[in-house]
């Protein structure tokens, strides 16, 4: 970053906005283990986009996405393509079904879908392992923000930001943070884009809807310093960035947390436009990532700053801020941008974690443990898993694998070679079985890792399964596996089938 020590207004800005959605939060103070991750209330079409969209901007949206683009240009935007397109995928194959079948939770749909405690605790860890690896992302960018916020080192920044977050999380349950979404998503669209407009007014460029007018700066900075950051594939190939938009976009449609929307709406139709006015208000933001990489490499480039690669790519990730210092924003700008940042990380890691709590007190113990458990009694144990859930996120936040977006993706890769195969086949064929899909999530839980555990022996494991981009591949193959093991294993439940039949896919609404 360009300056050191604490920054009073941009940090009495931060916790001002914090403090307003604690006490939204605590407005709606959860009660009951069913307000705890596993329900919600419905607050209409373009609430439920509202909700959708801030549930789903995370630091990777707010942070990473932009950093990314500033290494990579053009390779970069499988992310902004891969993200949005996943949620086309859920519009046209799973929103209407999911409301219709109406369960709770990604591992309560699997474990009646399939009538098989077995498949439910599979699909439960498997929630609980994206929950940790997509929060670990989100840690990184609540401690790079509180870190320069506060003048502190990364390590007491990540420890600090999740104290917090912890608070608000035990304090209030999904009902609060449902009902203070709209509220996000005013705060989120209004810190992301203000600044940016005041930055394109400052460097000259249309600012009105700096969206569009970012690309007369990418014709200077090619033009100027001949750097073409719009230049396809430079940096990943044809296959990978396929690949990687693909997964993207099938993680998309099988996270657990972005699954359990539906479950919350009051019928069909609204489902499906709740998804609609979610993908308009993720473009909003996903249109003004780019920008913010743009003026920042042209902002160093005009300033003669030339970062060595690793120097650039540890500073990816602070790019956003850092091309608002740059640009001589006023420090009230400024901190309505951090604020924001921490907004996204801090709402998005707080569903992920009452998503993963959910899966350990409602799908695991209460559902497959002990079924007379009180409300009381899975309330405490959902707040205790929420404790332990982030207490392995700090730890493994402490020292990130990758940049906050790369993180991500991991997580991204995992749902999309496990969960969604298993809601896709789920849903439109009746003729799955509990064997294959145990069988299919399990080869995609392998297949997901496969890079690091069979890369070194198998060299060509890294073009076809790569970490970050299995799913291209990775999905096929499971889906192939679900169905030859369905072949030859005792069909579903006469009821299981003509429900679906009947109930999921019966009305047109």
């Amino acid at each position: 970053m360009t300056d050191a020590g604490q920054k009073l207004i941009p940090m009495v800005i931060v916790f001002a906005v914090l403090l307003l959605f604690v006490v939204a939060g605590l407005l709606y103070k959860a009660r009951e283990s069913s307000e705890y991750g596993v329900s919600g209330r419905y607050s209409g079409r373009i609430g439920g986009g509202a909700a959708i969209a801030s549930n789903w901007m995370s630091a990777a949206s707010f942070l990473g996405m932009a950093g990314l683009i500033y290494l990579y240009g053009y390779s970069a935007l499988a992310y902004v393509i891969g993200w949005t397109g996943g949620y086309v995928l859920l519009l046209v194959l799973l929103a209407g079904q999911l409301r219709r079948f109406g369960k709770y939770t990604a591992p309560d749909f699997i474990g009646e879908r399939f009538e098989s405690p077995a498949a439910r605790l599979i699909s439960a860890a498997i929630s609980i392992v994206i929950t940790l690896v997509y929060s670990v992302a989100q840690f990184k960018g609540i401690g790079i923000v509180f870190a320069w916020l506060i003048g502190i080192n990364y390590t007491n920044g990540v420890i600090l930001g999740a104290a917090i977050l912890m608070g608000y999380i035990v304090l209030s349950g999904t009902l609060g943070v449902a009902r203070s979404q709209k509220l996000q998503y005013f705060v989120l669209i209004v810190t992301f884009i203000l600044p940016l407009m005041v930055l394109a007014y400052r460097l000259g460029y249309f600012w009105v809807m700096p969206q569009f007018g970012y690309g007369r700066a990418m014709t200077d900075l090619s033009r100027e310093f001949g750097t073409d950051i719009s230049a396809p594939f430079a940096h990943f190939g044809l296959f990978h960035w396929t690949a990687l938009c693909f997964t993207l976009m099938l993680g998309t449609a099988g996270l657990p947390h972005v699954l359990s929307r539906f479950y919350t709406v009051s019928n069909v139709r609204d489902a499906r436009w709740s998804v609609v006015w979610g993908l308009f208000f993720i473009a909003l933001i996903y249109w003004s990532a780019p920008a913010y990489a743009v003026f920042g490499r042209l902002i160093e480039a005009r300033a003669g700053i030339a970062l060595p690669p690793a120097a650039a790519y540890a500073m990816a990730d602070n790019v956003v801020l850092r091309t608002a210092l740059l640009g001589g924003l006023p420090q009230w700008l400024v901190g309505m941008l951090a604020a924001g940042a921490v907004s996204a990380a801090f709402f998005n890691v707080a569903g992920l974690l009452m998503t993963g709590a959910a899966s350990v007190s409602y799908d695991i113990y209460y559902r497959l443990v002990n079924p007379q458990a009180s409300e009381g009694r899975r309330m405490s144990l959902a707040k205790g898993a929420t404790l332990v859930l982030a207490l392995l996120v700090l730890l493994g936040a402490l020292n990130p694998p990758g940049l906050i977006a790369e993180i991500a993706a991991v997580a991204f890769a995992l749902a999309g070679n496990t969960i969604f195969p298993a809601f896709l086949l789920g849903i439109w064929w009746s003729g799955t079985t509990r064997h294959g899909v145990i069988c299919g999530m399990l080869a995609g839980v392998l297949i997901t890792f496969a890079q690091p555990l069979f890369g070194s022996l198998l060299p060509l494991v890294n073009t076809i399964f790569p970490l970050t981009a299995s799913a291209l591949c990775g999905a096929p193959l499971v889906i192939l596996i679900t169905i030859a093991v369905s072949r030859f294993t005792p069909p579903p439940s006469e009821e299981i089938r003509r429900f679906l039949a009947e109930e999921v896919h019966g009305h047109l609404e």
